[in-house]
């Protein structure tokens, strides 16, 4: 089987990314039973603590999905605490020049490429190799991905993309369209200009990127710029959304 670095850079077709800010092993799981090949447990905006994390993480086993975890900060407790319960990829926020993208990668990377820690005493069971075969069979499978949402790191994107060790980009037109002074005006043209740059200067360099499609139409405009990894939605706004299309049911709106 492809591993998620051979999938994002070589895959047939793009993977299906869920946000969980839910703290919950039951809604992991269920989004990993019902075919989600990578779920993002978010820290930086859900309210989830280590121990939620590691039973979240811990759910995905016997599936395919792969665990991410978004960290709060660049910080190395923060990493170090998601590597070792079992995550396979790290999204970093707020990367805004090539130093800040060089540190993500050495925070999940053992030397001597980076500074990672040796410590996988609970995230060797989770991917059911020895103790001591972790480093050797698991170490350099993690996946670093960069949040790009500031207006420092579309400047600087071109040095951030000669950085080596980055397998992903994502873009996050909400936080950039905040950082730019138009909030929620995704199509208002500072921000299109923005990503626009950040698809032809990442594309340009080999990496793979990854992006928000919620509807039908952003899915296939993603996939015909060449989007690798489609986060599809958050499992909190869905139940909401659920719960209010039901009030529309009752009041004899169609379903």
């Amino acid at each position: 089987m492809s591993t998620v670095r051979e999938r994002l850079q070589h895959g047939n077709e793009p993977m299906a990314g869920f946000l969980n800010l839910i703290p919950s092993a039951v809604a992991t799981q269920a989004l990993a039973a019902a075919g989600a090949d990578v779920v993002l447990i978010d820290q930086e905006h859900g309210p989830i603590g280590p121990e939620s994390m590691h039973a979240m993480i811990a759910s995905t086993a016997g599936t395919a999905c792969s665990p991410w975890v978004r960290v709060s900060a660049r910080d190395e407790g923060l990493v170090k605490t998601a590597l070792d319960a079992g995550a396979e990829g790290i999204v970093f926020p707020l990367v805004t020049d090539a130093e800040s993208a060089a540190e993500c990668v050495a925070l999940v990377s053992y030397p001597p490429e980076g500074r990672r820690g040796w410590g996988p005493f609970v995230a060797h069971a989770r991917w059911g190799v020895g103790l001591f075969d972790y480093l050797e069979v698991r170490g350099r499978e993690t996946i670093c991905t960069l949040l790009i949402e500031t207006r420092s790191a579309v400047e600087n994107l071109e040095a951030i993309c000669e950085v080596d060790g980055i397998d992903c980009l994502t873009v996050a037109p909400f936080d950039l369209s905040t950082e730019l002074g138009v909030s929620g005006q995704l199509d208002a043209p500072e921000v299109l200009e923005a990503v626009d740059h950040i698809e032809r200067v990442a594309i340009a360099a080999g990496i793979p990127l990854s992006g928000a499609a919620f509807d039908p139409k952003q899915t296939q405009r993603l996939v015909e710029k060449g989007y690798r990894l489609l986060w599809h939605g958050f499992d909190v706004l869905a139940l909401q959304g659920f719960v209010r299309q039901t009030a529309q049911w009752r009041s004899g709106g169609q379903p």
